[in-house]
C-alpha cells in the first residue's frame, strides 16, 4: 500500500502545535474591510484552537507535517 500523502490545503490553512493541537487562522479577513472597526480586524488576525470535535480529521489530513 502507498504512503498516505499530506492534503496540501489543509497544509496550508493548519499548524500543528508542540503539544499537538491544531491551529488555524480566522475567516473574514480578506476582503470587504471597510465597513469593519480597527478593533474588529485586530482581534481577527489571532490564531485560536481547532475544536475537539474537528481536531481528529484534520490530524488524520495533515499526518506527520
Amino acid at each position: 500500500m502507498p504512503k498516505m500523502k499530506t492534503h496540501r490545503g489543509a497544509a496550508k490553512r493548519f499548524k500543528m502545535t508542540g503539544t499537538g493541537k491544531v491551529k488555524r487562522g480566522q475567516a473574514m479577513t480578506s476582503h470587504i474591510l471597510t465597513k469593519k472597526s480597527p478593533k474588529r480586524k485586530r482581534q481577527l488576525r489571532a490564531n485560536l484552537l481547532v475544536a475537539k470535535s474537528d481536531e481528529k480529521r484534520i490530524k488524520r489530513l495533515l499526518l506527520k507535517s
